[in-house]
């Protein structure tokens, strides 16, 4: 059984070796490919709001994920996270599971949204996996990311809606 919980500073190092082999192939995420140890640190710990991983019954850690709002102040309602699933456990169903315990998080924390910013469009796993738990491509950016083997290919806006609607027209105001 996986169990998803707050990350602890002594988790680090097996955090570190999820990320690593992930920042440095380049294919999903942006940040640099020889991003150091402590600036990886930075952004995925000391910067979000709560970084989580994801365990299995031995207690090895198998995932990760923070959560983050997505803009400042009148946009703080709406929050991001990043996902990434160790190598050695991929197909396991980690990714859904980290997803899932964001939004009931995101709701938790007073978020009314989930906006990822950045999902590369040749990362087809990844989206198929967001489009499954609901969330819509929103906006396409073309040749907005710079992939290490396809060189510049889109990358996707995605989005769901936490809470219900509250929507007004600007006809209603």
């Amino acid at each position: 059984m996986i169990t998803v919980r707050l990350f602890h500073p002594v988790d680090w190092p097996d955090v570190w070796r999820i990320l690593e082999p992930v920042f440095r192939a380049g294919e999903t995420y942006s940040f640099a490919r020889d991003i150091s140890e402590e600036e990886a640190h930075r952004h995925w710990v000391e910067i979000p709001a709560a970084t989580f991983v994801a365990q299995d019954e031995d207690g090895q850690i198998l995932g990760t994920y923070y959560i983050k709002p997505n803009q400042p102040g009148q946009g703080s309602h709406v929050c991001n996270c990043g996902y990434v699933v160790g190598q050695h456990a991929r197909g396991r169903g980690i990714a859904s599971t980290m997803c899932q315990h964001s939004q009931e998080e995101a709701r938790r924390r007073g978020f009314r949204a989930m906006q990822f910013n950045l999902v590369v469009s040749t990362n087809q796993g990844a989206v198929r996996l967001w489009q499954k738990l609901g969330f819509e491509i929103v906006g396409t950016l073309p040749e907005a990311f710079r992939h290490p083997t396809y060189g510049y290919v889109d990358a996707y806006v995605m989005y769901k809606l936490l809470v219900p609607s509250v929507r007004r027209s600007h006809k209603d105001m």
